[in-house]
């Protein structure tokens, strides 16, 4: 949590408000494979967040810090298109600074805890991710975008910066100098763009609906798998340790990774390991 009640963050009021906000869903798919897929739903508007998908955000966000066999999760948007941002019927609804700086603190706590989960994330982008779904994508490990996709940080365009923590994750991406331009410029980022500045890890050809070819979710799956493959301890253990050395001071960070070394040392991954490979080649 970056907030709490010691930062005058009330979470009853301001979940009571969001839900006042309905329309569309956040879908979660575990899967035996240990990869979970996380759904933006909401097609008749672009799959914007509305109130409600707020708090099914924080709920999914739950369900996978309490998924022990989880190694990755791609987050996704429905009908072939990512996400743009906020419901403008509920922002228009909340838009005193009181409520907005509540919804602010809600959503960089989901989108915190969204990054920090032991699982490695990736972003497949479609379509378009604008605004504050340009944030969410800076709130998964690697983004995938598709042939055609735009991410645009539209923020600049309706009087505002981002405030769902995608400036700060952006400034860790791509540097300063970049993500001052892809902000004070509303850049369309293209996926070779994208790649160009440290943005965009991988561009993905055709689309979910190809016929005699891999779905982009089959691609995004195959891409992940190469960094998702053994034992989930590994995995949700390699996770830790890069997020501590992403946000913790180097002394803390080393404690960190000494703690969570001593988790796996002589656990059932380790001991196998060793079986199998009895001599050095």
């Amino acid at each position: 949590w970056v907030y709490s009640s010691i930062h005058g963050f009330n979470q009853a009021e301001i979940k009571e408000k969001l839900q006042a906000f309905p329309g569309g869903s956040i879908d979660l798919l575990k899967q035996d494979s240990g990869i979970a897929v996380l759904t933006i739903n909401n097609p008749s508007r672009m799959n914007a967040f509305s109130g409600s998908m707020m708090l099914d955000l924080e709920e999914r966000v739950s369900q996978l810090e309490n998924w022990p066999e989880g190694k990755g999760i791609i987050v996704q948007g429905a009908a072939e298109t990512f996400c743009s941002g906020s419901d403008l019927n509920a922002v228009r609804a909340i838009s005193n600074q009181q409520d907005g700086m509540r919804m602010c603190m809600f959503m960089q706590n989901a989108l915190t805890r969204l990054l920090r989960l032991p699982l490695i994330s990736v972003a497949l982008v479609e379509g378009r991710a604008l605004g504050g779904g340009a944030e969410l994508t800076t709130a998964c490990d690697f983004r995938l975008m598709a042939a055609g996709s735009v991410i645009q940080f539209v923020h600049k365009h309706m009087g505002l910066v981002p405030g769902w923590g995608g400036a700060a994750r952006l400034v860790r991406l791509v540097g300063s100098q970049n993500a001052l331009k892809l902000l004070g410029g509303a850049v369309k980022v293209d996926p070779e763009l994208g790649v160009d500045i440290g943005l965009v890890d991988g561009i993905l050809e055709g689309h979910q609906k190809a016929e005699g070819a891999a779905t982009l979710l089959q691609q995004a799956e195959n891409w992940l798998g190469r960094y998702t493959k053994g034992p989930a301890p590994v995995i949700q253990a390699v996770k830790k340790v890069v997020l501590s050395g992403r946000e913790l001071p180097l002394s803390e960070a080393l404690r960190t990774e000494k703690d969570v070394f001593g988790m796996v040392w002589g656990a059932p991954a380790n001991l196998e390991a060793l079986a199998s490979k009895s001599k050095h080649k």
